[in-house]
Formats: structure tokens, sequence, C-alpha cells
């Protein structure tokens, strides 16, 4: 078993977590009380700004053959992800520019950032997210919301192309062959981070 197939196993019943919270069941009914998307809209503009500056630092320090693979990710967040939100955010009235990080935010960002000293520990901190994003997506697609707003969030994390970054990631995790326990440690607190996050402000 892989690196990130080992992963995957310790982070299938924390994922049920995820699945089983209130904001995240709001969401794949489509009835998540438009005030608390509005707020989690927010706070997840302002933690994509910062994952890409977390694949920025990876990508300095990549080998050649996935330089590539990490200016993509970033750029699909950017572009893709904050486009969503940016879409979004007329709909729930969210004010994208004006917003502030709160305590789950900042403590995320800055695990992710520190984490991203180094390369192989860095991919692996950052995992959860779209390993955790892109099995919601699939998951909550077998039964999507009638509500369009909710079912644009969910094709988004649901998409094939989505799901074949997060397969070059794991990839990237199995090359860099950081130490399977720290790994998975730094993997565990990334899952944390992520069920935290739900709780929005």
């Amino acid at each position: 078993m892989s690196i990130a197939e080992k992963l995957h196993a310790v982070g299938r019943p924390l994922l049920r977590a995820q699945l089983a919270h209130p904001t995240v069941v709001g969401i794949g009914r489509g009835d998540l009380p438009e005030e608390v998307f509005r707020s989690w809209l927010e706070q997840d503009y302002l933690f994509l700004h910062d994952y890409v500056r977390v694949f920025a630092r990876l990508a300095w320090q990549a080998p050649a053959a996935h330089l590539g693979d990490l200016v993509d990710l970033a750029h699909a967040t950017f572009h893709d992800e904050l486009d969503l939100h940016r879409s979004l955010s007329a709909g729930f009235g969210a004010d994208l520019e004006g917003a502030r990080k709160g305590p789950a935010c900042a403590a995320y960002t800055s695990f992710l950032l520190e984490s991203a000293a180094d390369y192989a520990e860095g991919l692996a901190a950052l995992y959860p997210c779209m390993w955790g994003y892109s099995t919601l997506g699939r998951i909550l697609a077998e039964n999507p919301p009638a509500e369009p707003r909710y079912r644009a969030w969910v094709d988004t994390y649901a998409d094939p192309g989505f799901a074949a970054l997060t397969g070059r990631i794991g990839e990237m995790i199995d090359e860099a062959a950081p130490d399977p326990a720290r790994a998975e440690a730094l993997f565990v607190e990334g899952m944390a981070h992520e069920l935290a996050f739900w709780d929005v402000p």
C-alpha cells in the first residue's frame, strides 16, 4: 500500500465526520441557511488565496517533473475555485473583499504555510483539502441538491478534472516519500482543520 493509499484509509472515517457536519448536510440538501454559506464563502475565499501561496512555495522546491503540476494547481485554484466564489458571492450577499479571517481559517492557513517549508511534508499537509473536497463532491453528486447555487458548488468539486488534480498530488506524495508517520500526522492534523473549517464564524 502506497503512502497516499494509507492516508486515504486513515482519512475515510474522518471524512464521515465532515459528511455528518450540519454545514455539509445543508449544502447537500440545498437548504443550508444563506447566512451560514455566506460566511463560509468569505472564509474560504481568504483561505484559497493562501492555498495558492502554498502551491507556489512548494513549486519553488519541486523537482522539474512536478513544477508544472503545482503551477497547474495554483492556476486552477486561483481561477476556477475563486471564480466560483465570486460568481456565488452576489447571490449570497458575500463581502469577499471586506472579509477577515476567523480563527479556523487563520489556524488552517498558518499550518499549511508552515508545513510547505518542506516539500514532502507540505504535500501531505495540503492533501486533506484536495482529497477531502474531491471525495465530498463525488459523494454529494450522487444525490445532488436541486437548489442551483448549491448544485454549482457540488458540481465544481465532483468534476473529474478536480479528481485528476487530486490524484496527481497523491502520486507526488508517493514520489516525495515523506516519513510515513510524519505524513500521517500532518494529514490527520489537516483533516482536523478541515472539519473545524465547517464551523463557520
